[in-house]
């Protein structure tokens, strides 16, 4: 299996909604590592960080998010890989 890392911005009404604390779910239960931080302009930062096929089931899932956010944009760019033992929100 390959290992990969991606970084997310999502955009939309995605902070005060536990958007941060559902992602970690996510990525906890799909063994992915990394982290979700608010972003001073409203946005959501979220970098994921494992098996490939793992890391983009959680990147799919940013677009749900919890049920009261409103998604309303996702970029995601591919990142050199950075070792994480563990998925954190800041």
């Amino acid at each position: 299996m390959s290992k990969c890392c991606l970084k997310a911005l999502v955009t939309g009404k995605v902070q005060g909604v536990w958007y941060r604390k559902a992602t970690q779910e996510q990525a906890l239960k799909a063994g992915v590592a990394g982290h979700a931080r608010n972003l001073a302009d409203g946005r959501v930062e979220v970098l994921l960080c494992g098996e490939s096929s793992n890391v983009d089931a959680v990147a799919r899932w940013l677009w749900e998010g919890p049920p009261n956010a409103r998604v309303t944009h996702v970029a995601i760019e591919g990142v050199d890989w950075q070792d994480h033992y563990a998925f954190i929100t800041l």
